[in-house]
């Protein structure tokens, strides 16, 4: 398995110079040249490795002879580099899997991504009423306030304690959502459910912008912050290193598709395929699920250590939020966001 994390930069410096993907080495480049259709596979993802790891291995067991290469990057960056593939005439990844759902609908509006059901789509929880199988769910990903059990000690009961308590006074953080698609989408569900003077609220109170959906966490567990805005399986993984966090779910649920879909003019489409539906069966969604975040199958048994919410009761409660509406006004969200939190 090779594991690459790569910066919007360097991508694009190294499209341009090497004509391959960024992050490659020329050993790297020339491996691609020569692999056989169908014996590697190349994912983008936003998926940290506390999450993607597990998966891949397991898919490499069942399927030994298919070499995965998966990079990890914001969502943002990721689609920063697909930009400059297309640009120059070949994309790299078969898959890509994110959080930030509007991403899928413009890519499939551009007619980017193949159509393809799952073999096991009937036993699956599908939370897009516009279903067609450009991108299928693969896990339902929650977001809550992750406070430090060190500098916080009475939780937070609702998402307007974070807007009005002083514990959160120049103390609270937010992931960019040019950068992270998780929090982009828990930006517009907040916008959706309270209102835009809710952000402003939030700015008021002193939150501040990070870098990265991880970056705040680490924050909030360093004690730089005393609470973030965070992503479940993010959170879950830095408390079973010993992180003194806690994950607190108000009643309006911050519920986040991760869709996972297939390029069109993938290399590698059998083994893309493959990945896809492995990625939806009960071992995978297992693996999720311990990995501290929802899956989207009822068949799974989910860890009482990290508190999360029922599959089914995830898809139910979550805030509803018409993923059209937030694609044609994510260009405005964002530069919205980045004017208040200069």
């Amino acid at each position: 398995m090779v594991k690459k994390v790569f910066t919007a930069a360097l991508l694009l410096m190294m499209l341009l110079v090497t004509g391959c993907g960024a992050g490659d080495n020329p050993t790297d480049t020339e491996g691609k040249k020569n692999n056989k259709p169908g014996t590697r596979l190349v994912i983008y993802t936003s998926m940290k490795e506390s999450l993607i790891g597990g998966i891949v291995e397991g898919f490499k067991a069942k399927y030994p002879d298919i070499d995965v290469d998966w990079q990890s990057a914001g969502a943002g960056k990721i689609m920063a580099k697909l930009e400059a593939e297309r640009q120059s005439g070949h994309l790299m990844a078969d898959i890509i899997w994110t959080s930030e759902v509007p991403d899928f609908y413009q890519m499939k509006n551009e007619g980017l991504l193949e159509q393809y059901k799952p073999i096991v789509f009937d036993e699956l929880l599908n939370p897009f009423d516009d279903y067609d199988g450009s991108f299928t769910a693969a896990r339902l990903g929650t977001l809550g306030i992750v406070i430090n059990t060190n500098k916080v000690t009475t939780e937070p009961t609702s998402w307007e304690t974070i807007a009005t308590d002083p514990t959160y006074k120049d103390a609270f953080g937010i992931a960019d959502p040019a950068l992270s698609g998780t929090a982009f989408m828990s930006i517009a569900l907040l916008e959706k459910q309270f209102g835009w003077d809710y952000i402003v609220r939030l700015h008021d109170n002193g939150a501040t912008k990070s870098k990265g959906s991880g970056r705040v966490i680490d924050d909030t567990a360093d004690g730089v912050l005393n609470a973030c805005l965070g992503v479940d399986y993010i959170t879950a993984g830095k408390i079973d290193k010993g992180a003194p966090l806690k994950m607190i779910y108000p009643h309006e649920l911050l519920m986040v598709p991760s869709p996972v879909a297939i390029f069109k003019d993938a290399e590698h489409k059998d083994a893309a395929k493959k990945f896809v539906d492995y990625l939806l069966t009960q071992e995978a969604q297992q693996k999720v699920a311990e990995a501290g975040t929802v899956p989207v199958r009822r068949d799974v048994t989910m860890p009482e250590r990290y508190n999360l919410p029922q599959p089914e009761d995830a898809l139910a409660n979550g805030i509803k939020i018409n993923y059209s509406d937030v694609l044609a006004n994510k260009d405005d969200t964002i530069k919205k966001f980045s004017n208040l939190f200069k």
